[in-house]
């Protein structure tokens, strides 16, 4: 019988703390517990310190993770809750990803201050996006916009949009949602033409793989479709050793006894991309990823990575 309140890890900024709260929620309703059972645990990363460079320039993902897993690893937490965008492909030896929630919607949110959609900026128009990513696809699209790094907490990046920093920016709509935020997108991006990140708009978990009584709890709460589709996507980003430092979109949807993925790289000034799609068996779903990785890195070449990388 467990005495002691489970203790669970989560940065501090509004959205994580959110996050945090949603987990907590589920596992009180799925196992009859109260709120006294649970302790949110609330750390600073290097990633929510530093807040004047891009994750890039610091050293890409990692950066909102490691002072959680170090706590994870040394037993001062039961479990942790991440956005799993990030969330690096390889993780400390004994730690493991053990349950996802419902994914939320994994497209992205265009917010703009002098025009309403992407396409209809002014030319010259100047975005902010910390996102290699969609720094990457904005230039794909407007090669004229102007794209500069904007970095922090969603109240201040939109505070910065508002004093007119910026003619518009973009944020994840899944993040948007859960801050009950809804109403603040102008446009919401179409992911056949504006791909999100692999693993965007889910929340994960992360234990001690040894930890069965901590396991067997988080189980109770993993939504199995989102848990296909993530291992999915972070798969081909594995296998194309993706970073903060590469511009990488990959979502995938797990409908029945089957998965259907969609992949892209580009150059980080978008001016070459290449796309793989793919089905099979949800079963499958780390395999299709990562042959999907192997598979567009076979046709966009060597070249194309070590332009650039």
């Amino acid at each position: 019988m467990q005495t002691k309140p489970f203790r669970i890890g989560t940065r501090g900024s509004p959205l994580a703390l959110a996050q945090a709260h949603e987990t907590r929620d589920r596992l009180m309703a799925a196992h009859g517990l109260r709120s006294e059972m649970f302790e949110i645990v609330v750390l600073s990363t290097m990633g929510d310190r530093i807040t004047d460079r891009s994750l890039a320039a610091i050293g890409g993902k990692g950066l909102f993770t490691q002072e959680l897993e170090d706590m994870l690893l040394s037993g001062g937490l039961d479990f942790a809750v991440h956005s799993s965008k990030d969330m690096p492909t390889k993780l400390p030896d004994g730690l493991f990803l053990s349950a996802y929630l419902p994914r939320e919607d994994a497209r992205d949110a265009f917010i703009g201050r002098t025009a309403a959609k992407l396409m209809d900026l002014p030319q010259g128009a100047t975005i902010g996006s910390s996102s290699l990513r969609r720094q990457a696809l904005i230039k794909r699209l407007r090669p004229d916009i102007n794209v500069i790094t904007f970095r922090g907490l969603v109240d201040t990046r939109l505070r910065k949009l508002a004093e007119g920093q910026v003619d518009a920016t973009l944020l994840a709509f899944a993040g948007l949602k859960r801050l009950g935020k809804d109403d603040v997108p102008t446009e919401i991006l179409d992911p056949e033409i504006f791909p999100p990140a692999p693993a965007q708009g889910a929340i994960c978990i992360e234990s001690r793989i040894d930890d069965d009584r901590v396991n067997g709890l988080l189980e109770a709460i993993n939504d199995a479709r989102t848990h296909e589709a993530v291992t999915c996507e972070r798969a081909f980003l594995s296998t194309l050793d993706g970073s903060c430092r590469t511009p990488i979109a990959g979502y995938a949807v797990s409908d029945g006894d089957t998965i259907r993925f969609s992949g892209m790289i580009l150059t980080p000034d978008g001016s070459q991309h290449f796309r793989v799609t793919t089905e099979g068996k949800a079963s499958d779903a780390e395999q299709l990823g990562a042959k999907a990785g192997e598979d567009i890195r076979l046709e966009a070449g060597p070249d194309f990575f070590s332009s650039w990388t």
